[in-house]
């Protein structure tokens, strides 16, 4: 049930009406004073506080506006022995729920709790809901201790808190959406939406559309009006991915979008305001080409404000077991499948693998592997590299980023493949790989490829 909190010098009134709301199953808090009741505040999550006007420290109405300035979810009730027009509309308009005059009102109290109560309920609960989706998509959530990765987040995390656009380059997959949705909920516009589309997947006509809306009967088929993206985005965010493949045409319009903050809906004789931050992203160099006639120089001048290069998974191979750990703990929760691990052998191979799909892909990668792992005794779940894909499974492939592979490890590897591409037949193996057929003999026992 809810918790009450009554403001009242005169014990015996605030008594008896906390005894009254506690027969009807509040938690009733009390204080005596204004400053007494700040304090409780600072303590106790309150949904409701029922407050004198006339208190000894401080006038109950300017009350109201400290305490809705300080917990915004908050009701208040104003009660005086002499009601005014005056103070109940000063009351109204500092935030309060409602004014009530004590004693003229006494059967309008257990109602009037009732609708504060469950209003300050409602209110509770959505600021819950927004703090859960602001820690899901909070920098805290970016895995990775690589230094590429935390100089990326600690530019991203400075930009956050201004209202600047942002461009955010880098490979595909490397995590641009889930960069811009941090920005935006580290940022003053948390409390507004969050809008992201992707510029490469629509028409040029649908694009134009869906971003800056039509009016009815604009063109065939808009039969009635559309707000457009932009506008369902004010007093928050609009991530614009792959920015490189809107047309120059409607580059023309988000500039100047970004200059005036205001745009035309198509079909419209009016500009309408906005009141947007725009986040966009791009796996093209924009710079380039801008320099050749496929992006506009001056949108690229404006969107660079703040760019911010996103590293990609081989340049961050430390950061590879924990990220696939937490894909495989997701896959194998909604699979049922419990106490997943990853074997050390596992593990070194996703690290060797140049993931040119990036996060993206090695996503996909632990996905099919908890798909094909079988459970061992107990319901102990390990990843090994036999659930991987042939590709990967059997690449020799390193980077100076990852380490050298050792020549023994290539010798090897090329061995099997050889001696798999001719069913296993020596002879002919010795002469493809250029080595007598005593040496291919020696290579195979020193290697236990002879199983």
């Amino acid at each position: 049930m809810a918790t009450i909190l009554l403001i009242d010098d005169e014990d015996r009134l605030r008594q008896l009406l906390a005894r009254i709301l506690q027969l009807e199953g509040y938690t009733i808090l009390e204080a005596d004073t204004a400053k007494a009741g700040l304090k409780v505040l600072e303590r106790e999550e309150v949904q409701l506080v029922l407050s004198d006007v006339k208190l000894p420290d401080k006038n109950g109405i300017e009350l109201t506006a400290q305490i809705k300035q300080l917990y915004l979810a908050t009701e208040i009730i104003v009660l005086t022995a002499y009601g005014t027009i005056q103070d109940g509309v000063m009351a109204i308009k500092n935030g309060a729920f409602d004014y009530i005059t004590k004693g003229d009102d006494n059967d309008r109290i257990i109602p009037l709790v009732s609708r504060a109560v469950e209003k300050a309920e409602l209110q509770f609960r959505v600021r819950q809901l927004e703090e859960q989706v602001g820690k899901r998509y909070s920098f805290d959530r970016i895995i990775g201790h690589s230094k590429p990765l935390q100089q990326a987040i600690s530019l991203a995390q400075k930009v956050a808190v201004t209202d600047t656009t942002v461009l955010l380059t880098g490979e595909t997959g490397t995590g641009k959406e889930v960069f811009a949705q941090a920005i935006h909920y580290g940022s003053p516009r948390r409390q507004g939406p969050f809008v992201a589309i992707n510029c490469g997947a629509l028409s040029k006509e649908i694009l134009e559309s869906e971003l800056f809306g039509h009016r009815a009967g604009a063109f065939t088929g808009a039969s009635r009006d559309q707000k457009g993206l932009f506008a369902e985005a004010n007093k928050g965010t609009i991530f614009l991915d792959e920015i490189g493949e809107m047309p120059l045409d409607l580059q023309a319009k988000l500039l100047r979008v970004l200059e005036t903050h205001e745009f035309m809906r198509v079909g419209d004789t009016k500009p309408t305001k906005v009141d947007v931050r725009v986040v966009a992203a791009t796996n093209r160099g924009l710079e380039q080409e801008a320099n050749v006639g496929h992006f506009r120089l001056d949108l690229y001048y404006r969107l660079s404000v703040f760019s911010i290069e996103l590293p990609t998974l081989r340049d961050r191979p430390v950061d590879i077991p924990e990220l696939a750990l937490q894909f495989a703990q997701q896959t194998a929760a909604k699979l049922g499948k419990r106490n997943i691990s990853l074997s050390p052998d596992f593990i070194q191979k996703l690290q060797r693998h140049s993931w040119k799909g990036n996060i993206r892909e090695l996503k996909n990668v632990i996905e099919r592997a908890v798909i094909l792992s079988e459970p061992a005794t107990g319901g102990f779940t390990e990843l090994t590299p036999n659930t991987l894909p042939f590709d990967l499974k059997n690449d020799t492939n390193s980077d100076f980023t990852t380490g050298i592979t050792a020549l023994a490890t290539v010798e090897k590897q090329h061995i099997r493949r050889v001696l798999g591409h001719t069913n296993g037949q020596k002879p002919e193996a010795a002469r493809l790989l250029g080595i007598g057929l005593t040496t291919l003999y020696r290579k195979i026992q020193e290697y236990g490829l002879d199983d």
